[in-house]
């Protein structure tokens, strides 16, 4: 299967389709919480996709128009910080900006990571913009 990201061809492998699939069946609260915000455009005029795959990894939130995504991390992620930098390195040499949340900060500061979310798309669509 070919999916077009970012104006370039890519290959994502069936078995990181599938698991997208049904990881979009399988949020979290925390994440349930930010897509119930972010879907349909509902931040600003930034439209994201949930349980997006990008090359081999799956982001939780990505808004393609942006290059940034949004990962929220639980308690799954415990143990596993040195694969989740590779991976946001990884990220990062492909052109994405990461944000990453805790549920915890998510449960507690809601608004504010909305505040802090909207403010990064802001910021990154301003600097992709050619200026005058």
């Amino acid at each position: 299967m070919i999916v077009m990201q970012i104006g370039h061809l890519h290959r994502i492998h069936p078995e990181t389709l599938r698991r997208a699939r049904e990881m979009r069946h399988t949020q979290t609260a925390a994440e349930e919480m930010l897509w119930t915000c972010l879907r349909g455009r509902r931040l600003g005029r930034f439209k994201f996709r949930r349980q997006h795959p990008i090359g081999k990894y799956i982001a939780d939130f990505c808004c393609p128009l942006c290059h940034l995504v949004v990962e929220v991390d639980g308690p799954l992620h415990e143990g596993r910080e040195g694969y989740d930098a590779n991976r946001q390195s990884w990220l990062e040499d492909q052109g994405y900006h990461v944000l990453r949340f805790s549920t915890g900060y998510v449960y507690d500061h809601f608004e504010k990571a909305l505040e802090e979310i909207l403010g990064k798309c802001d910021e990154l669509e301003a600097l992709s913009r050619p200026s005058p």
